[in-house]
């Protein structure tokens, strides 16, 4: 199946790229980012200068040229037109419970600046603890439980700001 790639080159150029195209350059890779490029007879030294795997962006050094290159395929096009963004920022408003269980340890107070991975609380289901964690940076606005409470699932247990 012949896949085609839109790419736009330095936000000037828009190209159409199929996966044929792709097949027929003869490229060797002679580092992790330097590739020898050969394309109609004419020789091609490439860098990968940076790279942004979720925004699919490149900076990329051809002979001595540096371009920036986006490459785009037909799901990226209809995520986008669904209204979500690949790689984009959580924005969890609160956390709740996930199961029932016993709230053994609260590690964060009202006002306190968090950030994402740190841990928030531990949980104690079915005999196993449980570290619930911050999915983001941000500030909690509040707590609505306390050490040794018996939670439910879905209960609410923090907010953030």
């Amino acid at each position: 199946m012949n896949k085609i790639f839109k790419t736009k080159v330095n936000n000037t150029f828009d190209f159409e790229i199929d996966t044929e195209d792709v097949t027929k350059l003869d490229a060797v890779e002679v580092s992790k980012s330097k590739f020898h490029i050969l394309q109609n007879n004419k020789s091609y030294n490439a860098t990968i200068v940076e790279h942004n795997f979720n925004n699919k962006a490149y900076k990329i050094k051809i002979n001595k040229n540096v371009y920036e290159v986006s490459i785009f395929n037909d799901l990226d096009f209809l995520i986008k037109a669904m209204g979500f963004a690949i790689g984009s920022s959580i924005h969890i408003n609160s956390i709740k419970a996930p199961m029932p269980g016993l709230i053994l340890e609260i590690n964060v107070k009202v006002g306190q600046e968090v950030k994402e991975d740190d841990t928030l609380l531990i949980l104690e289901a079915m005999k196993m603890e449980n570290v619930i964690s911050s999915p983001r940076d941000g500030i909690i606005k509040s707590i609505t439980t306390q050490k040794n409470d018996a939670v439910e699932k879905n209960q609410l247990l923090i907010e953030f700001e």
